[in-house]
């Protein structure tokens, strides 16, 4: 099953497009494998609140690990509130094989959607081992590998290891259209042939 994830502020999106587009065509491909979607942006998943910290210190305290068991921490009204919220967003990661993220960045890291989506489905000592992550990114500059802003780039790296460090998952892979700010800001103007490299680029690379 394919689970897919926009988080841009924006309808008609960079990311989207990315996402969209891989979406497509992973479905083409595997047309009995089930797809589900979520705009985490225009359905914004609650930030977790205290009851939320309290299923977590359980699930911790007694070590639990099979995320099938993690009920068992429910025990007063608003953990079951709180439970009820991230039931659903923790089946559908569960459920699938591939989770599919269209992101931009902003100001250097991820939408507090995704961030909010991210700590409802996040337990201690999880797995989610045998799963891959896409992420289709965009970015306003020019964050990759020997550019000035590769240092700040805490989008991508942030999701790699957490990825790897907290749900064990390896298989990860990032398509990015950079300079997106091109399209706007006259000082960048340079720069939206670069663009235009990178978005095709990215559109050619989900399309694989």
């Amino acid at each position: 099953m394919l689970l897919h994830l926009d988080a841009s502020a924006r309808r008609a999106s960079f990311s989207r497009e990315l996402s969209r587009r891989y979406a497509e065509t992973w479905r083409a491909a595997h047309p009995d494998a089930g797809y589900v979607y979520r705009d985490l942006a225009a359905d914004p998943v609650p930030h977790i609140g205290e009851a939320w910290t309290e299923l977590c210190d359980y699930v911790l305290e007694h070590q639990i690990t099979d995320i099938a068991r993690y009920k068992e921490a429910v025990r007063t009204p608003a953990q079951e509130q709180a439970w009820a919220v991230l039931a659903p967003l923790l089946d559908e990661v569960v459920a699938a094989d591939v989770i599919l993220i269209g992101t931009p960045m902003y100001n250097f890291s991820i939408p507090s959607s995704l961030k909010a989506w991210i700590d409802q489905i996040t337990f201690p000592k999880m797995s989610l081992a045998g799963r891959s992550f896409v992420v289709t990114g965009a970015r306003g500059g020019a964050y990759g590998p020997g550019t000035p802003r590769e240092p700040v780039d805490h989008e991508e790296r942030y999701l790699r290891d957490f990825f790897k460090g907290h749900f064990a998952v390896e298989d990860v892979t990032f398509v990015h259209a950079e300079l997106v700010n091109a399209c706007l800001d006259p000082a960048l103007a340079h720069l939206r042939g670069a663009h235009e490299a990178s978005l095709s680029a990215a559109l050619e690379a989900v399309s694989r």
